[in-house]
Order: structure tokens, then C-alpha cells, then sequence
């Protein structure tokens, strides 16, 4: 009788032994998972900032007033910044 329930209460811990271990490595994976989500979701906010400034540049040229040539000009260097801020950006995520 006693051997029985001792056998009973083995086998439950193996089972909440094995359970335990299965919930442990689910949890590893969620964590691991829950980490690349929000890489990922940092580097989409900053995606999102990086347009954002981009658009705000834009509509600083667009609402300057000077005559045709010069904005053609200053656009172009406006747009060059962006560029090289790009890259800066690009190159200092790697």
C-alpha cells in the first residue's frame, strides 16, 4: 500500500518534472522571440523618426521663399545632407 502511493507520488514528480522543463524552454523561446521583436520594433521607430525628419526638411524648402534657382540649388544640398546622414545612420547600426 505505501509502495503504491510511493510509486503514485515518483511518478507525479516525473511528470512535473518533465512539464516543468517543456514550460521552461517555451519560456526561453518566448523570451528570445519577445528580443527580436523589439530589435525589430526599435529599428522600425527609427525608421519612422528618420522619415519623419526627412519630411520636415522637406517642408522647410518648400516653404522658403527664394527664387527658383536658388531653391533648385538648395534642394539639391538639403537632399545630399540626407544622403550622407543616411549613410551615417547605416553605418553606425552595423
Amino acid at each position: 500500500m505505501i509502495q503504491e502511493e510511493l510509486q503514485k507520488l515518483e511518478k507525479l514528480a516525473l511528470q512535473a518534472s518533465s512539464k516543468l522543463l517543456e514550460i521552461r524552454e517555451e519560456n526561453e523561446q518566448l523570451k528570445q522571440k519577445l528580443s527580436e521583436v523589439s530589435s525589430t520594433l526599435g529599428k522600425r521607430e527609427q525608421e519612422i523618426e528618420h522619415f519623419k525628419n526627412k519630411i520636415k526638411i522637406s517642408n522647410i524648402v518648400d516653404n522658403q521663399r527664394v527664387n527658383p534657382e536658388q531653391s533648385t540649388e538648395m534642394s539639391e544640398q538639403i537632399n545630399n545632407y540626407i544622403q550622407e546622414i543616411d549613410h551615417l545612420i547605416t553605418y553606425l547600426s552595423e
